[in-house]
């Protein structure tokens, strides 16, 4: 995969290249907080998870293989830390989400790689102004196999195929995911939006 860079870059940080790491963090922390807040629909929590993310992305670099794009290892590792959040959920409802993610001593990133800026939303809002929240809502009642799909497709680095791979399942029932998701919000929004119309951007 020596045409995809952030594979390079992954390479670097098999290497011990740290800055090589900060760079992927910067590039993908809003992504990866995008994913998890539609999978769990917890704002307070989306960050959280999303370094547990990037803590295993760091932990796991010597078993890092460049056989797919890094973009697909790195929404795997996501949509798994994700699910054992769901589950620890069901099992735990009263617990913190700390207890889920314990660390211990050398399970630290490395220094500044994940600094807490909170000026963009993690919502990533579909649509702006008063919808807003319309449109939360609307995503957040969808079943979680088809927010998490939708929310995949709104990466421009995931094809179809990269998102069935995270999702682990077949190229059509990813296709027919999205497509549900968005028929269910084009039919639950209508009557906010002027068309009727569900504008996505298209994939390969």
């Amino acid at each position: 995969m020596s045409d995809d860079p952030d594979a390079v870059l992954m390479l670097r940080v098999q290497r011990g290249d740290t800055s090589a790491f900060a760079e992927l963090v910067d590039k993908y922390k809003q992504p990866v907080i995008n994913v998890v807040f539609r999978t769990l629909r917890d704002g307070s929590e989306a960050e959280d998870v999303a370094q547990a993310v990037f803590l295993q992305v760091y932990k796991s670099a010597h078993r890092y293989q460049p056989t797919a794009k890094f973009t697909t290892w790195l929404f795997t590792i996501a949509r798994n830390l994700c699910l054992n959040e769901l589950r620890r959920r069901a099992r735990h409802p009263a617990e913190s989400l700390e207890a889920g993610f314990p660390t211990e001593g050398g399970d630290e990133l490395p220094a500044r790689q994940f600094e807490d800026h909170r000026t963009a939303s993690p919502t990533d809002a579909l649509l702006h102004g008063e919808l807003e929240e319309k449109v939360r809502n609307a995503v957040a009642a969808l079943p979680e196999t088809q927010r998490t799909a939708l929310a995949l497709c709104r990466q421009e680095e995931l094809s179809y195929e990269d998102i069935a791979r995270v999702l682990g399942c077949s190229l059509s029932a990813t296709k027919s995911l999205i497509h549900r998701a968005r028929e269910t919000l084009k039919e639950r929004l209508k009557p906010y939006l002027r068309t009727g119309e569900w504008a996505a951007p298209a994939k390969k």
